[in-house]
């Protein structure tokens, strides 16, 4: 019963964990588009927060235990 409810609620918490992450990842994003003006600087910093939620969402993926 237990492997049920885990391979049921896995794909659920993984898509909530996702969406929620790159909701806030891009409400951030376009809060320092306004705040940066060089494009260069723009694009290190859209690297940066994408290696940020990335990495992020993988460690609470692996925290909760999916």
């Amino acid at each position: 019963m237990e492997k049920v409810v885990h391979d049921l609620l896995a794909p659920i918490v993984r898509s909530f964990i996702s969406d929620w992450g790159f909701a806030l990842f891009q409400k951030l994003a376009t809060w320092l588009d306004a705040k940066i003006p060089s494009r260069a600087a723009k694009v290190v910093i859209g690297l940066l927060l994408g290696l940020t939620a990335i990495a992020s969402i993988v460690i609470v993926t692996a925290l909760s235990g999916f």
